[in-house]
């Protein structure tokens, strides 16, 4: 089931704690570090993802009964290396920052995943994204843009279900 830090609508709690909390509840996490370049007049990376990363990493260390397994994308070229020298024992996919490449690396992980729901091919639900796409945009025109987070998740699910398998 994905998870976000919206889901709960608790504008009283802070995103660091919703993200925790959804990290340390789920069984899997998936990081993309294309957004940690340089970005706007002062060229200010964002670090966001390399954080939520170390989190979902220190849950192995922090024990609990649920075990917490994590993937981390790279795209092409990107200097991760030089910041998190230490993902080098990893080998992250690389990506081109397509939605299709994207899409292929995030399907083939889940279907090394022991106990993972068995994935459609990425060329399934490729073929699914423009109408899910369609139905999110009268979704988000309905609610004036602030769409649940349930709501685009029941979404996700009527569409997955039409997927031939």
């Amino acid at each position: 089931m994905p998870r976000s830090a919206l889901e709960s609508g608790d504008v009283a709690e802070s995103r660091l704690d919703r993200i925790a909390r959804a990290i340390f509840n789920s069984r899997y996490s998936i990081h993309d570090l294309s957004r940690c370049g340089g970005e706007g007049d002062e060229n200010l990376a964002r670090f966001n993802m390399p954080l939520e990363l170390g989190m979902a990493m220190a849950k192995r260390f922090i024990g609990g009964r649920r075990r917490h397994d994590w993937l981390v994308l790279v795209p092409e070229g990107h200097a991760y290396g030089r910041f998190i020298s230490d993902l080098a024992a990893f080998d992250p996919p690389r990506h081109d920052g397509s939605v299709e490449k994207v899409t292929s690396a995030v399907m083939a992980w889940l279907a090394t995943r022991k106990d993972a729901v068995p994935p459609p091919t990425p060329k399934l639900v490729l073929s699914k994204l423009p109408e899910f796409r369609e139905k999110k945009a009268g979704l988000d025109d309905t609610w004036g843009g602030y769409t649940p987070w349930a709501d685009v998740i029941v979404l996700a699910n009527e569409t997955a279900k039409t997927l031939p398998m």
